[in-house]
Order: C-alpha cells, then sequence, then structure tokens
C-alpha cells in the first residue's frame, strides 16, 4: 500500500483546510459539504455523540457561531493508497487557558470529493498531554 502519495496528500490536506475555514467561520453549508452523506456518518464531540449526517447536520445549524477560533497544532495527515487518510491535530482557544482540543478526522474520497466519515473531538488539561 502506498502512504501518503504527494498529489492525495495534497488533495486531503486541502480539503481539511477547507474544514478549518469553514469550522471557524461557522460556515454551515460548507461543513455539511465535508461530511459524507450517510446514516453511518459518526460525530464524537465535546459534549454530544452524533450518529448519522442527519444528527451531524442539526447539531451544527444549531451551535453558537461564537468563540470558534483557534490554533492548530501538530496537524498530521496520513494518507492510505489514493481513497482513505487519517487527520489528526491539536488545538487551542483562548477562551479555554490550560486546556488542548484533539480532533481526529477519517477521510474517504467520494465522487463529490474528499469526505469526513468519522470524528473525534475531545479536549484534556494541558498537564495531561504527553508529546512522544
Amino acid at each position: 500500500m502506498d502512504i501518503n502519495l504527494p498529489d492525495v496528500l495534497a488533495e486531503v490536506r486541502a480539503a481539511f483546510d477547507r474544514y478549518e475555514q469553514a469550522l471557524v467561520t461557522n460556515d454551515v453549508e460548507a461543513l455539511d459539504d465535508l461530511f459524507f452523506e450517510s446514516d453511518t456518518t459518526i460525530r464524537y464531540g465535546g459534549g454530544e455523540n452524533l450518529y448519522g449526517i442527519g444528527a451531524i447536520r442539526a447539531f451544527r445549524a444549531a451551535r453558537s457561531p461564537a468563540g470558534l477560533m483557534r490554533r492548530l497544532e501538530r496537524t498530521e495527515i496520513t494518507t492510505y493508497g489514493r481513497d482513505f487518510a487519517v487527520a489528526a491535530t491539536l488545538f487551542r482557544r483562548d477562551t479555554a487557558p490550560g486546556k488542548v482540543g484533539r480532533q481526529m478526522q477519517s477521510w474517504m474520497r467520494t465522487p463529490g470529493g474528499w469526505k469526513v466519515v468519522a470524528a473525534h473531538v475531545s479536549v484534556i488539561d494541558e498537564v495531561s498531554l504527553v508529546d512522544e
């Protein structure tokens, strides 16, 4: 299996960057477009477990647009073949000092472009963070 083919890595990075821009600007339409439209799509958030695109879209539509800005750290994207990738990043928000957020996404190539099929977001105390 080919890991991190440069052209595939660039495609996923562009999709990831589009997601990040949509997130911090609360572009709900773009966020909806970047998640795979399926009942099998899952998003675990800081305080919610969302099963299926309908639940994810309902969460996005109801979410407050305040306080979404963040700084990313240690973003790692790994592609596996031409059709699957995992993106992991740490994030910090000025509104949450002493906390560090963690985000992982599984991305799949579809006829409509790269889509998130599973995501997990959590926040931990900064002192819990161990770099290896």
